[in-house]
């Protein structure tokens, strides 16, 4: 008799639990990606915020389908490509640096730039001897130029993060070219297009509108 009232007591709770088991939800494979919060301090440096910015672009902000993107590398190369996001992202190294950016409209923001070497992409497209200056479209029909040299003497990256998070579309996604020691007019902003070119004298949006060509820092942005 004690057996079966065990037995009636043991699988009573069995049941219960088995039930209980049924009620909980279940988390479904893989992880979920959260929102990241922006970096304000790297390396004891203060940086600016993502909206510090002010909209100045040429016909306002580019909204850009990643999964239909392709970055055009053309002109004067042995190996012209175009890429994906994720072929540029994911197979070239990542490299960090804080770089201000100034603006001709006197106002300037301190960022940490994430991205990939440019010169990384100019070894992989071997250009020409020919070649001489490189020139940068956008999305929006935007264009500057800047020699290749000057790639090659500086680390100069493009751009796919800002102060830890991707950079969001007003400020130039999938990519933004970090043009240290130039004027705000050379960071070109929703890169489409990398085009090698022997024309030095070339003008992109800007330039041709009587802004440097150089875009130096410290000089006047004017001609």
């Amino acid at each position: 008799m004690r057996i079966a009232v065990l037995l009636t007591i043991v699988l009573g709770l069995l049941g219960a639990f088995i039930a209980a088991a049924v009620l909980i939800p279940r988390h479904k494979a893989g992880s979920v990606q959260l929102p990241s919060s922006e970096v304000r301090d790297y390396q004891g440096q203060k940086l600016s915020s993502i909206n510090d910015f002010e909209e100045n672009s040429i016909n306002g902000p580019q909204y850009v389908d990643k999964d239909t993107y392709r970055l055009e590398i053309s002109g004067l190369v042995a190996n012209p490509g175009s890429y994906t996001y994720d072929q540029i992202v994911d197979n070239h190294q990542h490299y960090q640096k804080v770089v201000a950016l100034n603006c001709v409209e006197g106002w300037s923001v301190n960022i940490l730039w994430e991205g990939v070497l440019v010169q990384d992409l100019i070894d992989e497209a071997q250009p020409s001897p020919d070649a001489r200056v490189l020139i940068f479209h956008a999305a929006d029909g935007y264009t500057t130029s800047l020699p290749i040299e000057y790639f090659r003497d500086n680390n100069i990256i493009m751009a796919y993060k800002m102060n830890g998070v991707t950079i969001p579309p007003e400020r130039g996604f999938p990519f933004m070219l970090v043009a240290e020691s130039k004027w705000g007019y050379k960071w070109a902003k929703w890169i489409t297009g990398i085009e090698f070119s022997s024309d030095i004298s070339y003008k992109g949006y800007w330039e041709d509108r009587g802004y440097s060509n150089s875009g130096d820092l410290g000089s006047n942005f004017i001609q």
